[in-house]
Protein backbone atom coordinates (compact mmCIF):
# COMPACT_ATOMS: atom_id res chain seq x y z
CA UNK A 1 0.00 0.00 0.00
CA UNK A 2 1.47 3.97 -0.98
CA UNK A 3 1.44 6.27 1.68
CA UNK A 4 -0.80 8.56 -0.38
CA UNK A 5 -3.49 4.88 -0.01
CA UNK A 6 -2.62 4.58 3.41
CA UNK A 7 -3.65 8.38 4.19
CA UNK A 8 -6.63 8.18 1.81
CA UNK A 9 -7.84 4.99 3.87
CA UNK A 10 -7.53 6.65 7.47
CA UNK A 11 -9.54 9.77 6.19
CA UNK A 12 -11.94 8.17 4.64
CA UNK A 13 -12.27 6.13 8.20
CA UNK A 14 -12.21 8.57 10.32
CA UNK A 15 -15.32 10.89 8.27
CA UNK A 16 -17.44 7.52 7.55
CA UNK A 17 -16.38 5.85 11.20
CA UNK A 18 -17.13 8.84 13.79
CA UNK A 19 -19.87 10.91 11.97
CA UNK A 20 -23.39 10.97 10.31
CA UNK A 21 -22.45 10.80 6.45
CA UNK A 22 -25.92 11.55 4.18
CA UNK A 23 -28.44 13.93 5.60
CA UNK A 24 -30.12 12.58 2.46
CA UNK A 25 -30.30 9.64 0.26
CA UNK A 26 -28.25 10.30 -3.19
CA UNK A 27 -30.26 7.60 -5.28
CA UNK A 28 -33.41 8.47 -7.06
CA UNK A 29 -36.18 6.20 -5.93
CA UNK A 30 -38.36 6.72 -8.99
CA UNK A 31 -35.57 5.02 -10.80
CA UNK A 32 -35.74 2.19 -8.22
CA UNK A 33 -39.61 1.87 -8.17
CA UNK A 34 -39.60 0.88 -11.90
CA UNK A 35 -36.90 -1.63 -11.86
CA UNK A 36 -38.07 -2.99 -8.06
CA UNK A 37 -41.88 -4.14 -9.04
CA UNK A 38 -42.13 -4.22 -5.52
CA UNK A 39 -45.71 -6.45 -4.64
CA UNK A 40 -47.39 -7.06 -1.56
CA UNK A 41 -45.17 -10.05 -0.83
CA UNK A 42 -41.42 -8.71 -1.07
CA UNK A 43 -39.21 -8.45 1.53
CA UNK A 44 -36.82 -5.32 0.91
CA UNK A 45 -33.16 -4.90 2.31
CA UNK A 46 -31.72 -1.51 1.84
CA UNK A 47 -28.22 0.06 3.05
CA UNK A 48 -29.86 2.57 4.64
CA UNK A 49 -27.97 5.77 4.26
CA UNK A 50 -30.29 8.82 5.36
CA UNK A 51 -33.49 6.46 5.64
CA UNK A 52 -35.39 8.80 2.90
CA UNK A 53 -35.57 5.25 0.12
CA UNK A 54 -36.62 3.23 2.71
CA UNK A 55 -39.87 5.48 3.35
CA UNK A 56 -40.38 5.42 -0.20
CA UNK A 57 -40.23 1.83 -1.05
CA UNK A 58 -42.74 1.86 2.35
CA UNK A 59 -45.02 3.51 0.39
CA UNK A 60 -45.36 0.78 -2.49
CA UNK A 61 -46.92 -1.45 0.46
CA UNK A 62 -44.58 -4.42 0.17
CA UNK A 63 -44.63 -6.77 3.36
CA UNK A 64 -41.08 -5.51 4.76
CA UNK A 65 -38.47 -3.04 4.23
CA UNK A 66 -35.38 -4.35 6.32
CA UNK A 67 -32.56 -0.77 6.37
CA UNK A 68 -29.26 -2.04 7.09
CA UNK A 69 -26.27 0.27 7.49
CA UNK A 70 -22.88 -0.17 9.38
CA UNK A 71 -23.16 3.78 10.59
CA UNK A 72 -25.73 3.20 13.56
CA UNK A 73 -25.74 7.28 13.32
CA UNK A 74 -27.22 6.43 10.00
CA UNK A 75 -29.46 4.14 11.39
CA UNK A 76 -30.32 6.81 13.91
CA UNK A 77 -31.74 9.22 11.56
CA UNK A 78 -33.93 6.71 10.03
CA UNK A 79 -35.40 5.92 13.82
CA UNK A 80 -35.78 9.91 14.08
CA UNK A 81 -37.94 9.57 11.19
CA UNK A 82 -39.81 6.63 11.62
CA UNK A 83 -40.33 8.58 15.53
CA UNK A 84 -40.89 11.60 14.10
CA UNK A 85 -43.73 10.64 11.69
CA UNK A 86 -45.44 8.67 14.80
CA UNK A 87 -45.94 11.40 17.22
CA UNK A 88 -46.26 14.66 15.64
CA UNK A 89 -48.51 16.46 12.76
CA UNK A 90 -47.49 16.80 9.10
CA UNK A 91 -46.55 20.53 9.92
CA UNK A 92 -44.42 19.93 12.67
CA UNK A 93 -42.54 16.93 10.87
CA UNK A 94 -42.20 18.74 7.45
CA UNK A 95 -40.70 21.92 9.38
CA UNK A 96 -38.30 19.40 10.76
CA UNK A 97 -36.92 17.26 7.46
CA UNK A 98 -38.62 19.74 4.61
CA UNK A 99 -37.59 23.16 6.04
CA UNK A 100 -34.32 21.40 8.01
CA UNK A 101 -35.10 23.62 11.53
CA UNK A 102 -38.08 23.79 13.85
CA UNK A 103 -38.78 26.52 16.39
CA UNK A 104 -39.86 23.95 19.02
CA UNK A 105 -37.52 21.08 18.39
CA UNK A 106 -36.37 20.52 21.93
CA UNK A 107 -39.56 20.86 23.17
CA UNK A 108 -41.27 17.98 21.08
CA UNK A 109 -38.03 16.02 21.18
CA UNK A 110 -38.65 16.19 24.64
CA UNK A 111 -42.32 15.78 25.02
CA UNK A 112 -43.12 13.62 21.95
CA UNK A 113 -40.25 12.09 19.82
CA UNK A 114 -37.67 10.75 22.18
CA UNK A 115 -40.03 8.11 23.62
CA UNK A 116 -40.15 6.31 20.04
CA UNK A 117 -36.85 5.99 19.55
CA UNK A 118 -34.54 2.52 19.93
CA UNK A 119 -32.13 3.44 23.10
CA UNK A 120 -28.76 3.86 21.24
CA UNK A 121 -30.80 6.37 19.10
CA UNK A 122 -32.05 8.24 21.74
CA UNK A 123 -28.59 8.44 23.51
CA UNK A 124 -27.21 10.03 19.92
CA UNK A 125 -30.18 12.16 19.58
CA UNK A 126 -29.92 13.56 23.31
CA UNK A 127 -26.65 14.96 22.27
CA UNK A 128 -27.55 16.27 18.63
CA UNK A 129 -31.26 17.43 18.42
CA UNK A 130 -29.64 20.74 17.70
CA UNK A 131 -29.09 20.03 13.87
CA UNK A 132 -32.57 21.18 13.66
CA UNK A 133 -32.48 23.94 15.89
CA UNK A 134 -30.47 26.65 14.10
CA UNK A 135 -32.17 28.51 11.31
CA UNK A 136 -28.93 29.73 9.66
CA UNK A 137 -27.47 26.29 9.63
CA UNK A 138 -30.93 23.56 9.21
CA UNK A 139 -30.11 20.39 8.71
CA UNK A 140 -28.73 19.58 5.39
CA UNK A 141 -25.99 21.58 6.20
CA UNK A 142 -25.52 19.17 8.97
CA UNK A 143 -23.47 15.58 8.66
CA UNK A 144 -20.32 15.49 6.76
CA UNK A 145 -21.76 15.67 3.49
CA UNK A 146 -23.79 18.49 4.63
CA UNK A 147 -21.00 20.56 5.96
CA UNK A 148 -19.83 20.14 2.45
CA UNK A 149 -22.59 21.43 1.00
CA UNK A 150 -22.10 24.28 3.02
CA UNK A 151 -19.08 24.82 1.68
CA UNK A 152 -20.37 25.03 -1.62
CA UNK A 153 -22.61 27.12 -0.63
CA UNK A 154 -19.93 30.10 1.10
CA UNK A 155 -18.32 29.61 -2.33
CA UNK A 156 -20.74 30.28 -5.03
CA UNK A 157 -22.51 32.98 -2.22
CA UNK A 158 -20.02 34.93 -1.00
CA UNK A 159 -16.73 33.80 -3.70
CA UNK A 160 -18.20 33.66 -7.36
CA UNK A 161 -21.12 35.33 -6.09
CA UNK A 162 -23.47 33.49 -8.08
CA UNK A 163 -26.34 33.17 -6.04
CA UNK A 164 -28.90 34.66 -8.13
CA UNK A 165 -28.48 32.77 -11.42
CA UNK A 166 -28.50 29.33 -9.19
CA UNK A 167 -32.09 30.39 -7.71
CA UNK A 168 -33.15 31.04 -11.86
CA UNK A 169 -31.88 28.24 -12.58
CA UNK A 170 -34.03 26.46 -10.34
CA UNK A 171 -36.70 28.69 -11.21
CA UNK A 172 -36.52 27.93 -14.62
CA UNK A 173 -39.41 26.99 -17.02
CA UNK A 174 -37.20 24.45 -19.71
CA UNK A 175 -34.37 22.82 -19.80
CA UNK A 176 -33.42 25.36 -22.64
CA UNK A 177 -33.60 28.42 -20.14
CA UNK A 178 -31.23 26.33 -17.81
CA UNK A 179 -29.10 25.22 -20.21
CA UNK A 180 -28.47 29.11 -21.06
CA UNK A 181 -28.49 30.14 -17.63
CA UNK A 182 -25.75 27.75 -17.02
CA UNK A 183 -23.52 28.05 -20.18
CA UNK A 184 -23.90 31.94 -19.68
CA UNK A 185 -23.52 32.40 -15.81
CA UNK A 186 -22.71 29.90 -13.87
CA UNK A 187 -20.02 27.24 -15.89
CA UNK A 188 -16.85 29.00 -16.24
CA UNK A 189 -17.24 30.61 -12.73
CA UNK A 190 -17.94 27.79 -11.11
CA UNK A 191 -15.30 25.39 -12.28
CA UNK A 192 -12.59 27.46 -11.30
CA UNK A 193 -8.78 26.35 -11.01
CA UNK A 194 -9.33 26.29 -7.12
CA UNK A 195 -12.80 24.19 -7.41
CA UNK A 196 -11.52 21.49 -9.90
CA UNK A 197 -8.23 20.90 -7.53
CA UNK A 198 -10.55 20.54 -4.67
CA UNK A 199 -12.51 18.16 -6.66
CA UNK A 200 -9.69 16.06 -7.72
CA UNK A 201 -8.47 15.77 -3.89
CA UNK A 202 -8.91 12.36 -1.86
CA UNK A 203 -10.24 14.60 1.68
CA UNK A 204 -13.21 16.15 -0.38
CA UNK A 205 -14.00 13.13 -1.86
CA UNK A 206 -14.64 11.70 1.59
CA UNK A 207 -16.74 14.13 2.59
CA UNK A 208 -19.20 12.69 0.10
CA UNK A 209 -18.49 9.28 0.69
CA UNK A 210 -16.29 8.42 -2.57
CA UNK A 211 -13.27 5.72 -1.15
CA UNK A 212 -9.93 5.31 -2.84
CA UNK A 213 -11.14 2.33 -4.48
CA UNK A 214 -14.43 4.27 -6.39
CA UNK A 215 -12.12 6.87 -7.28
CA UNK A 216 -9.34 4.47 -8.91
CA UNK A 217 -12.64 2.97 -10.85
CA UNK A 218 -13.64 5.96 -12.15
CA UNK A 219 -9.83 7.78 -13.09
CA UNK A 220 -9.36 4.24 -14.96
CA UNK A 221 -12.74 4.64 -17.07
CA UNK A 222 -14.15 7.55 -17.39
CA UNK A 223 -12.00 9.98 -19.87
CA UNK A 224 -10.46 12.90 -18.13
CA UNK A 225 -10.43 11.43 -14.64
CA UNK A 226 -12.17 12.12 -11.58
CA UNK A 227 -12.46 15.92 -12.20
CA UNK A 228 -13.88 15.62 -15.85
CA UNK A 229 -16.64 13.10 -14.30
CA UNK A 230 -17.79 15.68 -11.76
CA UNK A 231 -18.02 18.22 -14.10
CA UNK A 232 -19.98 15.83 -16.85
CA UNK A 233 -22.37 15.22 -14.02
CA UNK A 234 -23.07 19.05 -13.14
CA UNK A 235 -23.50 20.00 -16.50
CA UNK A 236 -25.91 17.18 -17.14
CA UNK A 237 -28.13 17.64 -13.99
CA UNK A 238 -28.12 21.58 -15.36
CA UNK A 239 -28.41 21.05 -19.16
CA UNK A 240 -30.10 17.28 -19.75
CA UNK A 241 -32.88 17.24 -17.18
CA UNK A 242 -35.32 19.65 -15.43
CA UNK A 243 -34.85 21.11 -12.35
CA UNK A 244 -38.21 21.71 -11.34
CA UNK A 245 -38.74 18.50 -9.50
CA UNK A 246 -34.73 18.15 -8.85
CA UNK A 247 -34.85 17.94 -5.18
CA UNK A 248 -31.78 16.05 -4.56
CA UNK A 249 -29.81 19.34 -5.65
CA UNK A 250 -32.27 21.85 -4.68
CA UNK A 251 -32.15 20.75 -0.99
CA UNK A 252 -28.08 21.26 -1.31
CA UNK A 253 -28.05 24.26 -3.34
CA UNK A 254 -30.76 25.84 -1.24
CA UNK A 255 -30.32 23.73 2.62
CA UNK A 256 -34.29 22.91 2.27
CA UNK A 257 -36.99 21.76 0.21
CA UNK A 258 -40.26 22.99 -0.87
CA UNK A 259 -43.66 21.26 -0.59
CA UNK A 260 -43.93 20.60 -4.25
CA UNK A 261 -40.24 19.54 -4.59
CA UNK A 262 -39.56 17.36 -2.17
CA UNK A 263 -39.20 13.38 -1.23
CA UNK A 264 -42.24 11.67 -1.22
CA UNK A 265 -42.43 10.83 2.36
CA UNK A 266 -42.69 14.72 2.71
CA UNK A 267 -45.75 14.74 1.01
CA UNK A 268 -48.64 15.35 2.97
CA UNK A 269 -50.62 12.70 1.83
CA UNK A 270 -47.62 10.19 1.52
CA UNK A 271 -46.88 11.27 5.14
CA UNK A 272 -50.76 10.17 6.30
CA UNK A 273 -49.80 6.71 4.83
CA UNK A 274 -46.74 6.27 6.76
CA UNK A 275 -48.48 7.51 9.52
CA UNK A 276 -51.59 5.21 9.05
CA UNK A 277 -49.72 2.00 9.88
CA UNK A 278 -47.23 1.70 6.62
CA UNK A 279 -44.13 3.77 8.84
CA UNK A 280 -44.22 0.26 11.08
CA UNK A 281 -43.27 -1.90 8.16
CA UNK A 282 -39.56 -0.53 8.06
CA UNK A 283 -36.86 -1.62 10.52
CA UNK A 284 -33.45 -0.58 10.80
CA UNK A 285 -30.51 -3.11 11.62
CA UNK A 286 -27.00 -1.75 12.28
CA UNK A 287 -24.78 -4.52 10.63
CA UNK A 288 -23.30 -5.16 7.25
CA UNK A 289 -25.22 -6.56 4.48
CA UNK A 290 -23.92 -9.80 5.84
CA UNK A 291 -24.24 -9.81 9.08
CA UNK A 292 -27.24 -8.89 8.79
CA UNK A 293 -28.19 -11.52 6.55
CA UNK A 294 -26.15 -14.37 8.26
CA UNK A 295 -28.52 -13.87 11.30
CA UNK A 296 -32.01 -12.90 9.41
CA UNK A 297 -34.28 -15.88 9.47
CA UNK A 298 -36.69 -15.46 6.48
CA UNK A 299 -36.34 -14.64 2.37
CA UNK A 300 -35.51 -10.96 0.94
CA UNK A 301 -36.65 -11.02 -2.34
CA UNK A 302 -35.26 -7.33 -3.29
CA UNK A 303 -32.10 -6.09 -2.53
CA UNK A 304 -30.68 -2.45 -2.97
CA UNK A 305 -27.15 -2.70 -2.66
CA UNK A 306 -26.37 1.32 -3.54
CA UNK A 307 -22.59 1.68 -4.69
CA UNK A 308 -21.50 -0.12 -1.87
CA UNK A 309 -19.67 -2.86 -3.88
CA UNK A 310 -17.64 -0.32 -4.83
CA UNK A 311 -15.67 0.10 -1.29
CA UNK A 312 -15.14 -3.85 -1.56
CA UNK A 313 -14.02 -4.31 -4.64
CA UNK A 314 -9.95 -3.41 -4.25
CA UNK A 315 -8.94 -4.40 -0.73
CA UNK A 316 -12.03 -6.17 0.83
CA UNK A 317 -13.11 -8.50 -1.96
CA UNK A 318 -13.02 -11.81 -0.09
CA UNK A 319 -16.08 -9.73 1.99
CA UNK A 320 -18.10 -9.29 -0.94
CA UNK A 321 -17.57 -13.10 -2.19
CA UNK A 322 -19.09 -13.53 1.43
CA UNK A 323 -21.64 -10.84 0.98
CA UNK A 324 -22.86 -12.86 -2.41
CA UNK A 325 -22.83 -16.43 -0.59
CA UNK A 326 -25.23 -14.76 2.18
CA UNK A 327 -27.44 -12.61 -0.57
CA UNK A 328 -27.91 -16.28 -2.33
CA UNK A 329 -28.87 -18.04 1.16
CA UNK A 330 -31.54 -15.64 1.69
CA UNK A 331 -33.22 -15.23 -1.72
CA UNK A 332 -36.50 -15.65 -2.67
CA UNK A 333 -37.58 -17.37 -6.00
CA UNK A 334 -38.03 -14.25 -7.58
CA UNK A 335 -34.92 -12.23 -6.50
CA UNK A 336 -34.10 -8.73 -8.02
CA UNK A 337 -31.34 -6.93 -7.31
CA UNK A 338 -30.03 -3.40 -8.10
CA UNK A 339 -26.97 -1.65 -7.37
CA UNK A 340 -25.17 1.35 -8.66
CA UNK A 341 -21.68 1.95 -9.29
CA UNK A 342 -18.94 5.14 -9.71
CA UNK A 343 -17.34 3.07 -12.96
CA UNK A 344 -19.05 2.69 -16.24
CA UNK A 345 -18.53 -0.91 -15.38
CA UNK A 346 -18.46 -3.49 -12.33
CA UNK A 347 -16.80 -5.87 -13.89
CA UNK A 348 -15.20 -7.26 -10.07
CA UNK A 349 -18.21 -8.73 -10.00
CA UNK A 350 -16.80 -11.37 -13.09
CA UNK A 351 -14.46 -12.36 -10.32
CA UNK A 352 -16.82 -13.51 -7.50
CA UNK A 353 -16.95 -17.42 -6.97
CA UNK A 354 -20.12 -19.26 -5.28
CA UNK A 355 -20.88 -22.18 -3.84
CA UNK A 356 -24.37 -23.41 -5.30
CA UNK A 357 -25.03 -26.91 -4.13
CA UNK A 358 -21.87 -28.03 -3.60
CA UNK A 359 -20.74 -27.01 -6.59
CA UNK A 360 -18.44 -23.79 -7.69
CA UNK A 361 -19.87 -21.07 -10.01
CA UNK A 362 -19.10 -17.60 -11.03
CA UNK A 363 -21.64 -15.02 -9.99
CA UNK A 364 -22.21 -13.89 -13.48
CA UNK A 365 -23.85 -17.22 -13.91
CA UNK A 366 -26.32 -16.44 -12.06
CA UNK A 367 -28.11 -13.00 -13.03
CA UNK A 368 -29.72 -12.21 -15.56
CA UNK A 369 -29.76 -8.43 -16.78
CA UNK A 370 -32.01 -5.92 -17.60
CA UNK A 371 -29.93 -4.16 -19.33
CA UNK A 372 -31.79 -2.28 -21.78
CA UNK A 373 -34.40 -1.34 -18.84
CA UNK A 374 -31.23 -0.49 -16.51
CA UNK A 375 -29.81 2.29 -19.42
CA UNK A 376 -33.24 3.93 -19.88
CA UNK A 377 -33.55 4.45 -16.78
CA UNK A 378 -29.74 5.58 -15.48
CA UNK A 379 -30.49 8.12 -18.49
CA UNK A 380 -33.21 9.64 -16.08
CA UNK A 381 -31.88 9.65 -13.26
CA UNK A 382 -31.63 13.19 -11.28
CA UNK A 383 -28.93 12.69 -9.06
CA UNK A 384 -26.59 11.69 -12.12
CA UNK A 385 -23.75 11.25 -9.69
CA UNK A 386 -23.45 7.55 -10.84
CA UNK A 387 -21.28 5.89 -14.20
CA UNK A 388 -23.82 3.08 -14.33
CA UNK A 389 -27.06 1.38 -12.96
CA UNK A 390 -27.31 -2.33 -12.72
CA UNK A 391 -30.91 -4.52 -12.80
CA UNK A 392 -30.32 -8.10 -12.57
CA UNK A 393 -32.60 -11.43 -11.51
CA UNK A 394 -30.86 -14.18 -9.19
CA UNK A 395 -31.19 -17.42 -10.30
CA UNK A 396 -31.99 -20.09 -7.35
Amino acid sequence: MSVLDWVSGRVFKFVHGNNLVYNTCWEDPRLDRVALELKPTDNVLVITSAGCNALDYALCSPNHVYAVDMNPRQNALLDMKRAAIKSLDFEDFFLMFGEGYHPRIRQLYKEKIRKELPAWSQTWWDKWIKFFADPNRPFYFRGTSGAFARIIKLYTDRIIRVRPHIEAALDAKSIEEQVEIYEKHLRDKFWSRPMRFAMGRDTTLSMVGVPKAQRRQVEQQYKGGIVKFVQDSVEAVFCKLPLADNYFWRVYMKGRYTKECCPEYLKAENFAKLKGGLVDRVSTHTDSVQGFLDKHEGQISRYILLDHMDWLSDKFFPLLELEWQAILKRAATDTRILWRSGGLKTDFLDRVNLNVNGQSRMLPELLTHHEKLAAELHEKDRVHTYGSFYIADLKV
